[in-house]
């Protein structure tokens, strides 16, 4: 499983000298896994036990049913927000945005972009946040290069925004539903803040030094001839009721403590009745181009397949305790709790940091109130977890593949996983040392 998993890696990885997508790769790394081990379990067991085991897990594991359940939440949830965002683009939405941002200067818009997907990334969540603003970068930046230059710079803004706010990441998530972060200020994690903004500042000092020249934007003509018009008040509509969707979605699973897709697939749902009834009295081929039935048509689902086998993969791995095997090794080898989420946000950029933080929930315990020593870092909100939010969050922008932020904005901009590691891993990896530096030198 481990060979076929980094054969599987290596070829999503060179997808462009193979020229063979990464989506098919990534299914069948994910399909072959399970494969060989239900070979495994069927070749031990009785059939009947194998079956449950392959299923439902043994005691204490997951299963392939209660991994698909945390998959199809991931996959349902990037399904509607990556609908909802292509609704407010056929209508326009997004203009009312990129016409107010006049720079054309590449510093000063990086700074803007890069802000924005911080601050959006904290209230929505990293992944939202990517597809949003890759949305708006298609409106302000003509070159392709340049434009992916700018989203990489997106991916690690909204990984390290996300680091900090309970559910701008789904760690962070895990962490604080798990008990380990329970006392958040509304939705931020006080100590984060400023290590989050950090892990981002010093990529953007850099690239303030050495970034030079002007952004040209695309050709508007070019870019609308295809688009029905839609009117002012329109836009504004959509804008306005897309973006409270996304917002609502967090507010609905604290409500209601159901998953967040559900929340995805309910603010969907307004926005598609919305648009019917707003459209209703129109021509029929203007009002089918602007609704959310043409939409799902263009909605990229070769990258939510690739989604969908690179986490089966994975979570085979999980089933089957290797990942569990890696988390032991970093504790008997590293031996110092600061190393080890270091380790597991570098090994975040490689493997989902989702079941990385479930192991570490898995294998330690939360400490309690009160305890000294080495336990006093395992209570609840106690420094190990807080950094392990940290590390898990921004680690995954080492590399394209490493959060759902980077898979949604390689699937989309088709970004090439080569050339980010080239441009962009070097100043994530910086940003990433420097953001766990001040965490440790505020709080150690």
């Amino acid at each position: 499983m481990i060979a076929v998993f980094i054969v599987g890696y290596l070829m999503i990885a060179l997808e462009h000298n193979i020229h063979i997508d990464k989506a098919p790769t990534a299914l069948i790394a994910g399909m072959v896994c399970w494969a060989l081990y239900s070979f495994v379990l069927y070749g031990t067991k009785d059939h009947d036990a194998a079956h449950h085991i392959l299923l439902h897990g043994a005691a204490g594991s997951g299963g392939l049913m209660h991994h698909m359940f945390d998959i199809a939440n991931i996959l349902f949830f990037l399904l509607g927000a990556m609908t909802i965002v292509e609704t407010i683009d056929e209508h326009q939405g997004f203009t009312i945005i990129t016409d107010k941002i006049k720079t054309t200067n590449k510093v000063k818009l990086l700074w803007i972009i890069a802000l924005l997907s911080f601050i959006f990334s904290a209230l929505l969540d990293n992944l939202t946040t990517a597809i949003v603003m890759i949305s708006l970068l298609r409106k302000l930046v003509g070159d392709k290069k340049t434009r992916w230059f700018f989203a990489g710079m997106v991916i690690i803004a909204a990984n390290a925004g996300g680091a900090w706010s309970v559910i701008g990441d789904v760690t962070t998530t895990m962490l604080w539903i798990g008990g380990q972060l329970p006392s958040s200020v509304i939705i931020a994690i006080p100590n984060l803040i400023i290590p989050s903004f950090v892990a981002l500042l010093v990529p953007l000092v850099i690239l303030t030094i050495t970034m030079k020249g002007e952004t040209e934007r695309p050709n508007a003509g070019r870019i609308e001839a295809h688009k029905f018009d839609t009117t002012r008040k329109e836009r504004i509509i959509l804008l306005t009721l897309g973006i409270a969707g996304l917002l609502f979605v967090p507010i609905f699973k604290t409500i209601t403590h159901l998953p967040p897709f559900t929340g995805m697939m309910l603010s969907l749902g307004i926005v598609w009745a919305v648009t019917e009834v707003m459209h209703r009295k129109k021509e029929h081929d203007h009002k089918y181009h602007l609704s959310v039935i043409s939409v799902l048509k263009k909605v990229d689902t070769s990258s939510v397949l690739f989604f969908l086998g690179i986490l089966l993969a994975v979570a085979a791995l999980q089933e089957v305790g290797h990942l569990n095997v890696m988390a032991e090794f970093l504790t008997e080898t590293l031996q110092n709790n600061y190393a080890i989420n270091i380790a597991i946000g570098f090994l975040s950029s490689i493997v989902d940091n989702v079941p990385l933080v479930a192991a570490a929930q898995g294998m330690y315990e939360i400490a309690p109130q009160g305890s000294t020593g080495e336990l006093a870092d395992f209570v609840s909100d106690g420094s190990f977890w807080e950094f392990l939010a940290l590390c898990a969050g921004t680690g995954g922008s080492c590399l394209i593949i490493g959060s759902a932020a980077g898979v949604a904005v390689m699937g989309l901009e088709k970004i090439d996983f080569v050339w980010y590691m080239k441009k962009i891993s070097l100043l994530a990896i910086v940003g990433y040392i420097s953001g766990a530096a001040t965490y440790i030198l505020l709080f150690s």
